[in-house]
């Protein structure tokens, strides 16, 4: 007997979750695990509850399926396309999907001129930084008006962001930065970056934006370049929001999706999930229960 996950079963409330997980299941010819699905919901629970949701367009869980066709199922908007070398892709259920830093990349679909021009955002999550040079992890444009990126640049030890504007701004010392990683403009003259649990406030115009996609694990511009070897486990475009609470959900669904892969742990359907998640976020950096 094939059981199905349905909305108010087993902790799934969401429909979108539910679509999702049906969805996942399916590129995966595999049921999810509870403690998964339970994960995925959680987080479009917690992105409603925090108002947040609305202002995610384009988004992929770059982790918790068990197949790399799972995982580029999206949670909203539409799926990306996988360019480059096919062997080169080095999915991971923990810790996600990594660039191979020469020509693999995901084109999002999601074109910058979809989000109004003073009204965009765009996040991963990092779980291995890029590794030396220039790195792109998200976006598009480099040094050209209406560049919208998220990249690395080991070379000058730079976390840097572009927000629809060729000029990069950058938080100094910052490129091997883990974790959740943002960038959210709500008007034409100053935008926010979160990186590292932390804001910086930039004062910069917005240009007009570029009529092309977003890629991610390299920049759109004449085509694919900076690619990157970092692993991401997520990433989401859209409109502007509270980047803070896009981070502590994101963070969290990552912790959970730690606690479900790890062996010897009591399965999720039996725990507290705040519980689950402070222990599967000890996990995740490298701790374990003594």
């Amino acid at each position: 007997m094939t059981l199905r996950w349905v909305p108010g079963w087993n902790g799934l409330t969401e429909p979108e979750a539910v679509s999702y997980v049906a969805a996942v299941e399916a590129a995966d010819g595999q049921e999810l695990e509870h403690g998964v699905a339970r994960a995925i919901n959680d987080f479009v629970l917690g992105c409603k509850t925090d108002g947040i949701w609305d202002a995610i367009k384009a988004s992929c869980i770059l982790a918790g399926a068990r197949t790399l066709n799972g995982a580029l199922v999206p949670l909203v908007g539409a799926a990306p396309t996988k360019q480059g070398t096919e062997v080169d892709w080095n999915y991971n259920r923990v810790t996600g999907l990594q660039g191979n830093g020469t020509n693999n990349y995901l084109d999002s679909n999601r074109n910058s001129n979809s989000d109004p021009n003073s009204n965009i955002h765009q996040s991963i999550f990092i779980n291995t930084a890029h590794a030396s040079g220039v790195g792109a992890y998200i976006g598009l444009g480099a040094g050209v008006s209406g560049a919208t990126l998220i990249f690395s640049n080991r070379t000058n030890n730079d976390f840097a962001v572009r927000s629809r504007a060729a000029f990069a701004d950058v938080v100094p010392g910052a490129s091997a930065a883990t974790g959740f990683a943002g960038a959210s403009r709500n008007n034409s003259s100053t935008f926010l970056l979160r990186v590292n649990n932390s804001f910086s406030s930039f004062t910069r115009a917005a240009d007009a934006s570029i009529d092309a996609n977003h890629f991610v694990f390299a920049r759109n511009e004449t085509g694919s370049e900076a690619f990157t070897t970092a692993r991401l486990s997520f990433y989401s475009i859209g409109e502007s929001l509270d980047l803070e609470k896009l981070d502590n959900r994101v963070t969290r669904l990552m912790d959970l999706i730690t606690y479900t892969q790890t062996a010897g742990l009591p399965d999720l359907a039996t725990m507290d999930i705040d519980a689950a998640a402070y222990i599967g976020g000890g996990y995740r950096v490298g701790g374990t229960l003594s």
